[in-house]
């Protein structure tokens, strides 16, 4: 997994609540258990209007957001079925960070396991940004993980919390199976431990 330190990227937006996982990533594009070319069906269905033909007014379909690593959205981002290739699709178009004042309890757990960073705003901060980038072509936002800050171009800066153990799985760019290997001669320790206490737990059957 990439670690995630700081990032100074462009913004793109999608102003909507409720985007849930079978629009991040319509279920015919669920056959793979690749990570790699999920950004064809990143939200496939709002992109492509019912004639076939791109929507000019979504963001993937826009100039000014070619190249975006940042996602501004709405409330409760993320939410409906848990499928983990959300995030793989995000990450494969290039968004490295979300931005909203929520996210779905999976897919916010799901992004950290995957090298994104989820980040929550207070509503009126996200508002505020949503006007800045509506106004300016090219904006660009610094998110600073160690230091738990957006920054903006003006010099403003939002504090956005983070658990502790999340937030070192990032920086170092582990992700849970990682961790766990970090943990590999304590575990073998363990196991050796147990077969003397209860040997018939090891037998073959």
């Amino acid at each position: 997994m990439e670690a995630f330190t700081t990032l100074t990227g462009l913004v793109a937006v999608l102003d909507r609540v409720n985007v849930d996982t079978d629009q991040i990533i319509p279920k015919q594009y669920l056959k793979t258990i690749h990570r790699t070319g999920l950004k064809e069906g990143l939200f496939a269905d709002w992109r492509h209007r019912p004639d076939g033909s791109l929507d000019p007014l979504f963001f993937m379909n826009q100039t000014r957001y070619q190249g975006a690593t940042i996602l501004l959205t709405g409330d409760n981002f993320g939410c409906g079925s848990s499928r983990e290739h959300a995030p793989w699709a995000l990450l494969d178009y290039g968004i490295r960070s979300l931005l909203a004042p929520s996210f779905a309890d999976i897919f916010f757990s799901n992004c950290f396991q995957n090298g994104i960073l989820p980040v929550r705003l207070q509503a009126h901060e996200i508002q505020q940004l949503f006007d800045a980038v509506h106004a300016q072509e090219g904006y660009r936002l610094m998110i600073d993980l160690p230091s738990q800050k957006v920054k903006t171009p003006e010099g403003t800066s939002f504090h956005f919390d983070i658990d502790p153990f999340r937030k070192t799985g990032l920086i170092q760019g582990l992700d849970a199976i990682d961790l766990t290997l970090q943990r590999e001669p304590a575990i073998a320790a363990y196991e050796a431990r147990r077969k003397q206490e209860v040997p018939w737990l090891f037998q073959d059957l």
